[in-house]
């Protein structure tokens, strides 16, 4: 097995590497450590905006990335251990999620945390989620990867999970909210997050053999390349989000205003406005104008900048239209 030691805080880096070692790297069985900023990470088949507290997670900088594996979302910070193993698998190896945890629960035993695995891809203690594991399978190789919630700030992870009270409909997969619970309060010694690493990083070594691996420049340019030109991108953090409906309905000076949208990879697909507000033009040209419009605050204020809102909502500015469409 090879170790890569990473020193990437920014999730879309370490994506990148998790995509670069599914698809190009020598053949072979590789295990990485990475600790984030706080950081929400959707699945793959999640709908971005269902997942987060949108209006909290821009107030407080935190972070939103997709993965490349399935499963509900996570909260990452300095409090966060997380854990990939990439190797070559069959089929039939996907959702064996006990060989993957199986000596991270060994590890942790040692340190007197009875942990165990619970249901399909959680680890828990006393009943409480310390760890939530997802995988990737293409091609022969599969990625399986995980969380260990050490010292986790709890306040963080409740807030910026929690759904804001909209009305949405979607097709996506949605996150469970378990009762969670950090590692550290369980342990019998005092330890830090990096030693908690190095301890499982010894403990693995002590059963299979492991050799450090170093990315080279080449390998290094194009992992940065992808998670500039990928996993970064709104495209694939938002715009990857499957078809899904909202309404917003808010009362503003010129009326009540309750848009329907209907979104489709990220952009507005079907748009109907209802409200007992008065216009001069006819509202159908402001639904049919917002279609095939990408669904995010500054491309629509930017698309709606020659428009005069007044003729539609008197008094209504473009800053808090695109707002209230959007947040």
């Amino acid at each position: 097995m090879k170790y890569i030691k990473t020193d990437w805080d920014i999730p879309y880096y370490n994506f990148a590497l998790e995509e670069y070692l599914m698809n190009e790297a020598p053949e072979d069985s590789y295990i990485f450590f990475y600790i984030h900023k706080p950081s929400i990470i959707v699945g793959k088949h999640q709908n971005t905006i269902e997942e987060i507290n949108k209006e909290f997670v821009e107030e407080n900088g935190i972070i939103v990335a997709r993965r490349l594996s399935g499963g509900g979302a996570v909260y990452h910070d300095e409090g966060n251990l997380n854990f990939s193993f990439v190797q070559k698998a069959q089929k039939q190896d996907f959702n064996n999620f006990e060989k993957f945890t199986r000596p991270i629960i060994n590890a942790l035993k040692e340190l007197g945390v009875e942990a165990e695995l619970s249901g399909r891809n959680d680890i828990l203690v006393n009943g409480k989620k310390i760890s939530g594991n997802a995988q990737y399978y293409k091609k022969g190789r599969i990625l399986s990867h995980g969380t260990l919630l050490f010292n986790a700030d709890m306040t963080n992870l409740s807030k910026a999970l929690k759904v804001k009270d909209l009305k949405i409909k979607s097709k996506g997969i949605k996150s469970v909210r378990s009762r969670v619970a950090n590692i550290k309060d369980y342990m019998g010694k005092d330890m830090s997050i990096f030693e908690l690493k190095n301890y499982i990083l010894n403990y693995i070594s002590d059963n299979v053999d492991i050799d450090e691996y170093v990315l080279n420049e080449s390998e290094l340019k194009k992992i940065i390349e992808v998670a500039n030109n990928k996993f970064s991108t709104w495209d694939w953090i938002w715009g990857n989000s499957p078809e899904y409906e909202i309404q917003k309905i808010n009362k503003f000076p010129c009326g009540l205003i309750d848009v329907r949208l209907n979104i489709k990879n990220g952009k507005i697909k079907d748009c109907k406005i209802y409200g007992d507000f008065f216009t001069k033009r006819n509202i159908e040209e402001l639904e049919e104008f917002l279609c095939d419009k990408t669904y995010e605050k500054d491309s629509i204020k930017n698309d709606l900048k020659n428009i005069d809102l007044s003729d539609y909502f008197h008094g209504l500015d473009l800053e808090k239209f695109a707002e209230f469409l959007t947040v």
